[in-house]
């Protein structure tokens, strides 16, 4: 029963001990992708830590939930996650995550070293519904008593109202739906946001179409600035360019050791976030992940502050894209197909002159 899974150890096959958003980190690194490095709480571990008479009593407070009763739903989910947050980890779960997180952090020879601690449920990132961004996500987690209590603040968010309330909906079962926690070495981002390896106003799969902003992706994430935005056509690599007015960025602040909004100073308020290397070189990273998925993605990227060209390009997240690809494949050209158009012009009269 592992209780952790290194990132490069768990891809499309462990989905159920590592979730949705780990097991595509996995899998980006099958593809030669370049991804952070990181390991998995697994979902053995979250079964482990739930187990008991905890479990008795989740299950007890959600059989009672009156859905129509927004109230009932907000107090159910709040004395929930109390409870779980009142119970302690096993010790053995908390020394194997404690000596992979000194493992990674003696890889970059920085004690305490900051990390990702994101959340990954086994029933997200699906094609046919929406869970990914249900859960929690926390940024610049440092030492191990933060990293242990932010993996139990992740577990505890398959139990937000909204989560809650949305299995209900879609039919998936809670005791279903079990969740893992991704812990991965943070990107110093100078830039970073999304991309999508088809147009997501039209669908057209012909283009890349990239967003990013200062900082950490979390701004572009959350809808939170008017990104710079970068068309890419995948044949000709062709940039189009929306440089927007900026104002805010999400950052460490050294100070107050937290991440933070920050005001954008005017001098890069309406600066090109990336240059136009890194747009292309993510576009070329776009089609390869795209071709290895087969199918259009939402990927989620940062460019690394510390490093250079090309070395400071990663992959944090790569998801099937749902708006587009969920909708019925039509003809272009007037609702009609390439076979149907020829067909036509083969059986149309042709008038010979006299």
């Amino acid at each position: 029963m592992p209780y952790t899974l290194w990132f490069d150890r768990a891809g499309k096959e462990a989905l159920a001990l590592v979730g949705g958003k780990n097991a595509s980190l996995g899998e980006l690194i099958r593809a030669g992708i370049p991804v952070p490095p990181g390991f998995s709480v697994t979902t053995d571990a979250y079964l482990d830590f739930i187990t008991g008479s905890l479990k008795d009593r989740i299950e007890k407070i959600l059989s009672r939930i009156d859905l129509q009763d927004v109230a009932s739903l907000e107090e159910a989910s709040k004395v929930i996650r109390q409870q779980m947050a009142e119970t302690p980890f096993s010790k053995k779960i908390e020394e194997e995550i404690g000596s992979n997180y000194e493992a990674l952090a003696k890889v970059f020879d920085t004690p305490d070293l900051p990390v990702a601690v994101r959340s990954s449920a086994t029933a997200e990132d699906l094609p046919g519904a929406s869970f990914a961004g249900q859960q929690d996500t926390f940024l610049w987690v440092q030492g191990i008593d933060d990293v242990l209590e932010k993996i139990k603040h992740c577990m505890s968010s398959l139990f937000t109202p909204r989560a809650i309330s949305y299995r209900v909906k879609m039919g998936f079962p809670h005791e279903k739906v079990l969740i893992s926690v991704g812990v991965q070495k943070i990107v110093d981002a100078r830039a970073a946001g999304v991309m999508f390896t088809l147009n997501p106003l039209n669908g057209d799969p012909s283009r890349v179409v990239i967003e990013g902003n200062w900082g950490l992706g979390e701004t572009v994430v959350a809808g939170l600035c008017n990104p710079d935005k970068f068309v890419v056509d995948k044949v000709t690599m062709v940039i189009e360019r929306e440089i927007s007015l900026k104002g805010v960025e999400c950052i460490f602040d050294v100070r107050s050791r937290e991440v933070v909004h920050a005001d954008i100073p005017p001098d890069r308020r309406e600066t090109q976030c990336i240059e136009d290397q890194e747009v292309l070189e993510l576009a070329r990273y776009a089609r390869k992940i795209e071709d290895y998925y087969g199918c259009p993605q939402d990927i989620e990227w940062a460019i690394d502050k510390q490093k250079p060209f090309p070395f400071n390009i990663y992959m944090v997240q790569s998801r099937p894209e749902t708006v587009w690809s969920q909708k019925k494949k039509e003809p272009v050209l007037g609702k009609k197909s390439v076979y149907e158009l020829l067909m036509e012009k083969a059986l149309s009269t042709v008038k010979i002159g006299s």
